[in-house]
């Protein structure tokens, strides 16, 4: 009841007209998004760059319903690309394939993620696509293989995959043997049981997995460690603030010999900075998912509805350092 609530409430016009009225509604999501303007954006990735973290800058925004928005979202991208290179921040990006054309026309889309790509390309950036809800995973591995094939390589774009889906294991190995870069995260999309584990256990299990499949899939393509610039990640990125989770990845990597370097870590901007500060202290690549736009009073409601939970996860990281 509560989630449902919370969806309505992302897409409902005359709510966000309210609730982006309130001052203490900024003030709480400013602490999860950097910003509404690129510029804001930049200035937080110095910031985490100061500390010796690295980030993926995330224009906020999916899900385009006209050619025209598809298009504005796309130039957007290709501003950041250009922002990032002009400031020499350590900042690759992240991208929502809906956002720039999937599922209103996927040749249009293609034709946006190619423009994105050369643009990363003749900047030596790299994207990564972020793994959507299951009506669109296949068509996001086929744009993601039919750039590889296109001549775009694994140091330009890479993928999202979701622990909490039970195809993702062989996505992920079929994906390995092109040697694809990939973040896992549990994956927070509300899923029909005949696609997703419905227990958190699993997706917890299946997770740890999948952690051990990349990080041997590492060790096989010679432990490449994150580039000098911040832009070019290693081939596991771990995306999680469950310190379960980020325990198993560095006792695993430590048993089979992969160094630290080779291994990132991936958290929300805002979210136990205690745990950033932690690893990066301890030597690993820490990389904070920046997320900036207009588009935030969406972004913050969906957040919350992805998992009720997150309410008291976000509040409570409120008041945390």
């Amino acid at each position: 009841m509560l989630r449902s609530f919370l969806i309505y409430l992302s897409k409902a016009g005359w709510a966000q007209r309210m609730v982006t009225g309130w001052k203490l509604a900024w003030q709480t999501a400013s602490r999860f998004v950097a910003g509404e303007s690129v510029p804001d954006a930049i200035r937080v990735i110095q910031e985490l760059n100061e500390k010796g973290i690295v980030a993926t800058l995330d224009q906020l925004g999916e899900h385009t319903t006209t050619v025209e928005e598809a298009t504005h979202s796309t130039e957007g991208i290709l501003e950041i690309l250009d922002a990032i290179d002009k400031a020499g921040v350590k900042s690759n990006v992240s991208i929502k394939l809906t956002q720039i054309g999937m599922g209103l026309d996927d040749t249009l889309c293609s034709e946006n993620l190619t423009r994105i790509l050369h643009r990363a390309k003749s900047y030596k950036n790299f994207v990564r696509i972020d793994m959507e809800d299951t009506p669109y995973t296949d068509t996001t591995i086929e744009l993601l293989n039919a750039a590889l094939s296109d001549g775009f390589n694994i140091q330009t774009v890479g993928l999202v995959v979701q622990s909490c889906l039970y195809r993702t294991e062989e996505d992920t190995r079929k994906l390995l043997e092109r040697g694809v870069r990939f973040r896992l995260v549990k994956g927070a999309y509300s899923e029909p049981p005949d696609k997703a584990y419905p227990k958190k256990a699993d997706v917890d299990a299946n997770f740890d997995l999948l952690t051990k499949i990349l990080i041997d899939a590492a060790l096989a393509a010679e432990s490449p460690e994150l580039s000098e610039d911040g832009r070019i990640p290693p081939v596991p990125a771990i995306g999680t603030h469950d310190e379960k989770r980020i325990d198993f990845a560095k006792q695993y990597a430590e048993k089979v010999g992969l160094p630290k370097e080779a291994l990132e870590f991936q958290m929300l901007y805002g979210i136990r900075r205690d745990i950033q500060n932690q690893l990066a202290a301890e030597g690993y690549p820490v990389r904070v998912y920046v997320p900036f736009g207009t588009h935030w009073y969406p972004y913050f409601m969906r957040r919350l509805a992805e998992r009720p939970a997150n309410i008291w996860f976000f509040i409570s990281n409120f008041f945390r350092k």
